[in-house]
């Protein structure tokens, strides 16, 4: 492994500028974003029961049909909005719940939403079959050739039928993370197709004024979030800050550690442990953003990001020539320094988890002894930053542990092969981490190791509060 001047660099304090902090994330953020998604739910919910949906539920069979699946196709057009404003990159909802959180909460809304959307299509069909007595497909098809907006209707079910099949867990093992990321932007398309529908054939557009308010608002604010924070902002941070690349530097044979610089970085909100979505402008494959970790604590003239090869846009980062171009979206990210809640500090990193973690124990204000890192890797050639991270714990007085070695096999674990003779992975804590319970401890690593640790973590009796993590699996 070869580590250059710039990489060494890296942990050296720079003196040119101080960089602004972010100010710190108010914890109410977290609590009035959770409060606005009920609170549409409600409000679409009274506004159904205002225009007699209540009431037509004991009119017979198919006013009770229909009037459910006015309901349903409601509160499902509602959930659609409230993704748009998770996938919106809303500064509030970003910093309060984090990418995992945020993640799982997205595709938990998602499936609601599109489950709803079924419901809504089932209902009212069933219901306009019995109020019209037809058969199901001579009213599907009438329903679908003479309903203003319908033939749109249907293209927006099928882009978000899309959208969910590929947000399956074994979907998206199959698919690269470009063509899943490119898939998923169908969400947009489903949004924008259904709206003619709503309008030209939904009750609340076409004969509820306070109804018509609402929508046209909440689809209006959803957007402006779109073109505020996912065009308007990353294109300003990239025209004002002209990242180009400086250097790449190989780590391992299939690591790459890239050096940017740029203007006025000082100036950007941006903290140890955060990641950007990165645009390399060098050619073909260009409009395709890549998450990236920060493997060092930003500096007022550069930022470093280190990658390992997983996928056509990782693998092309050892292709790049110093003078290109980066588009930029975000910091994005909540594994900071600002969860922090005791003076001690333990990470455990696996894999290329230990580029937020290295950029972590460089950031982090600790005294001499009060920070542990346990980096686990499969050999001794896999340990990427070691010369720096050596150097890094000399300096300021981090105890560091390797485990090396293959998976252990014989149960589901953090630990390696060589491992195996701690009573249980929590034991192993415990004796790597003396007194752990009063430590906050940092994890990131691949997902079924990133299970076990926090398992082990909490087990070890770590409250759950100082246990800090950040997912980054699509």
């Amino acid at each position: 492994m070869t580590h250059g001047g710039p990489a060494r660099e890296a942990i050296r304090p720079r003196t040119m500028h101080a960089r602004r902090r972010p100010r710190p994330t108010p914890a109410w953020w977290r609590d009035i974003a959770g409060v606005l998604c009920w609170a549409s739910v409600l409000v679409v919910v009274a506004l159904w029961v205002s225009g007699r949906g209540f009431q037509t539920l004991v009119t017979g069979r198919a006013d009770l049909l229909t009037s459910l699946g006015r309901l349903s196709g409601l509160v499902a057009a509602d959930l659609l909005l409230v993704q748009v404003f998770l996938m919106a990159r809303v500064p509030m909802i970003e910093r309060s719940y984090g990418q995992d959180e945020l993640a799982r909460r997205h595709r938990l809304v998602g499936f609601w939403s599109f489950n709803l959307l079924l419901l809504h299509i089932v209902l009212i069909l069933a219901g306009y079959t019995l109020r019209d007595h037809n058969n199901l497909l001579r009213e599907t098809w009438a329903v679908v050739t003479t309903y203003g907006g319908m033939l749109l209707a249907v293209a927006a079910s099928v882009a978000l039928t899309v959208v969910v099949l590929t947000s399956i867990k074994a979907t998206r093992k199959a698919l690269r993370y470009e063509s899943w990321h490119l898939l998923h932007l169908y969400a947009y398309v489903g949004v924008g197709l259904s709206v003619p529908h709503e309008i030209w054939s939904g009750a609340d557009f076409t004969t509820a004024r306070v109804a018509r308010l609402y929508w046209w608002s909440v689809y209006g604010v959803a957007l402006g979030a779109i073109v505020v924070y996912r065009l308007a902002l990353p294109l300003w941070r990239t025209l004002r800050h002209g990242l180009t690349v400086r250097e790449v530097i190989p780590e391992t044979p299939d690591v790459v550690t890239v050096l940017l610089g740029g203007r006025g970085l000082h100036r950007m909100p941006v903290r140890a442990g955060q990641y950007f979505v990165f645009r390399f402008l060098d050619g073909p494959g260009w409009s395709r953003g890549n998450p990236y970790s920060l493997s060092a604590s930003p500096a007022p003239d550069r930022l470093r990001v280190t990658a390992k090869s997983a996928g056509d846009g990782s693998s092309r980062l050892a292709r790049l020539r110093p003078g290109t171009r980066v588009a930029v979206e975000g910091p994005y990210g909540r594994l900071t320094a600002e969860r922090r809640v005791t003076g001690h500090v333990a990470m455990f990193a696996c894999g290329i988890g230990i580029t937020p973690l290295r950029a972590l124990l460089e950031e982090l204000d600790y005294r001499p002894g009060d920070a542990t890192l346990v980096y686990r890797a499969h050999s001794v050639a896999d340990l990427v930053f070691r010369a720096e991270l050596e150097q890094l714990a000399g300096r300021r007085g981090i105890t560091l542990h390797y485990l090396l070695g293959p998976r252990l096999r014989a149960r589901v674990s953090w630990l390696p092969e060589g491992g195996a003779w701690f009573s249980s992975d929590a034991d192993a804590v415990r004796r790597m981490v003396p007194e752990v319970s009063q430590y906050d401890v940092y994890v990131c690593g691949p997902d079924r190791w990133m299970d076990a640790m926090c398992a082990a973590v909490l087990a070890a009796g770590v409250p759950a509060g100082q246990l800090h993590q950040e997912r980054f699996s699509w």
